[in-house]
């Protein structure tokens, strides 16, 4: 990806990541410090109680960590790899309508990839995206630990 705009992010979901593009997510922004993207309940993406299916959620969510932690190492110009080692989630409220989901904590990634850099080592840090419905109540919380690593 040469530009981390909205249409290339949402045209990498398309060719990338299938299963999240169907589903209906699509990235509404992107910056230097957070990412976005909004997802509509409707009946490919639900379950059997009419609302936003957890994994649908769960997509969301982790592509607007993912998408920081991706522009971070594209900024760094080293060849970093990425990985999730594990996720955590918690609901809310039936998440049904537009949800929008957003991570603001690109500093975080800045911090593990100046470490990375500076001590060769693996690093772990914590990124947090919420899914709010159009009312701006909170629906799903979720936490992902990302690992990176500088390649040799």
């Amino acid at each position: 990806m040469t530009k981390f705009s909205v249409s290339n992010l949402n045209r990498f979901l398309a060719l990338k990541l299938p299963s999240a593009y169907f589903s209906g997510i699509r990235v509404t922004g992107i910056s230097d410090n957070e990412a976005m993207a909004s997802v509509r309940h409707k009946w490919i993406n639900q379950n059997p109680f009419k609302s936003l299916y957890w994994a649908t959620q769960g997509m969301a969510a982790e592509l607007v960590t993912g998408l920081l932690v991706m522009k971070k190492i594209k900024e760094s110009k080293k060849k970093i790899s990425m990985l999730v080692v594990h996720q955590e989630g918690d609901f809310f409220k039936k998440a049904t309508g537009l949800i929008t989901f957003n991570c603001d904590q690109g500093s975080r990634i800045d911090e593990a990839i100046e470490r990375s850099i500076k001590t060769g080592e693996g690093q772990t840090f914590l990124l947090q995206a919420e899914g709010f419905n159009e009312q701006y109540e909170k629906v799903s919380s979720f936490e992902f630990t990302w690992s990176i690593k500088v390649k040799s």
